[in-house]
C-alpha cells in the first residue's frame, strides 16, 4: 500500500508516518519545512511544497492508494484551502479513501440538537476559529463522493499510550476528557489498515 500523507511532521502525523514505514508501506509526504523533513524516516518520499498549492498536492497523491491528513489550522486558512485541492486531486487520480484528524468540536452536540459541540455549551474554548476550519473541511468531505473518515480526538496532550481509546460515531464518548497524541495516532494507523469506518466522524477519548 502506498499512502499520501499531509501533516507528516506534526504530532500525530509524524507517529503515523513512522508506523507506516515500519509496516512496510510506501509513503509520499508533503512537507513545507525542509528542516523538519529531516526527522522523517529515510524511506519516506518527501515532496517539498505547500498543501495550499494544487501542483504540490497532486504530486503527493499521484500513484497512492489512500490519503492520510493530519493538517491543522495554525491560525490560518490552510485546512479549508487544502481540503478541496486534496478532494479534487483524489478524484483525478482515482484515489477514493481518506482518513483525517479533526477535532472533537465538530462532533454533534449531545444536548443541543442541530449544533456542533463547538457551537454548544459543551465547548469551553473561547476561540472557535480552529473548529470552524475543521467544520469546513468536514462539510467539503461530506459533500464529496469519497470514502472519508474524520477522527476527532478531544483534548490532545503529548504523551505515551495510556490505554484503549473509547470511540463513538459522530459524538464524543460520555465523559471523554482527553486522549494522548500517541493513542490517537495508533487509532488512526489501525483505521488505515482495518477500514472499519466509512463516511463518518469518530469521537475519540479515554
Amino acid at each position: 500500500m502506498k499512502i499520501a500523507v499531509f501533516g507528516a511532521t506534526g504530532r500525530v502525523g509524524s507517529i503515523v508516518t513512522n508506523l507506516c514505514v515500519k509496516e512496510g508501506y510506501k509513503v509520499n509526504a508533503l512537507v513545507r519545512d525542509k528542516e523538519k523533513a529531516e526527522n522523517l524516516p529515510p524511506e519516506v518520499h518527501i515532496i517539498h511544497g505547500q498543501a495550499t498549492e494544487a501542483r504540490d498536492v497532486e504530486k503527493t497523491i499521484k500513484d497512492c492508494d489512500i490519503v492520510f491528513s493530519a493538517l491543522n489550522t495554525d491560525k490560518t486558512y490552510t485546512l479549508s484551502t487544502a481540503t478541496p485541492l486534496i478532494i479534487q486531486s483524489m478524484l483525478s487520480y482515482g484515489v477514493n479513501r481518506i482518513i483525517t484528524i479533526g477535532t472533537a468540536g465538530i462532533l454533534n452536540s449531545q444536548y443541543e440538537k442541530g449544533k456542533y459541540r463547538f457551537q454548544s455549551k459543551e465547548s469551553k474554548r473561547r476561540s472557535t476559529f480552529a473548529a470552524e476550519e475543521h467544520a469546513k473541511a468536514y462539510q467539503l468531505l461530506n459533500k464529496s463522493t469519497l470514502d472519508w473518515v474524520i477522527l476527532c480526538p478531544t483534548f490532545l496532550p503529548d504523551g505515551a499510550s495510556e490505554g484503549t481509546a473509547r470511540y463513538e460515531e459522530n459524538h464524543l464518548p460520555d465523559n471523554g476528557k482527553k486522549i494522548t497524541v500517541t493513542d490517537t495516532a495508533l487509532f488512526a494507523f489501525k483505521e488505515l489498515k482495518a477500514k472499519e469506518f466509512h463516511h463518518t466522524r469518530v469521537g475519540l477519548s479515554y
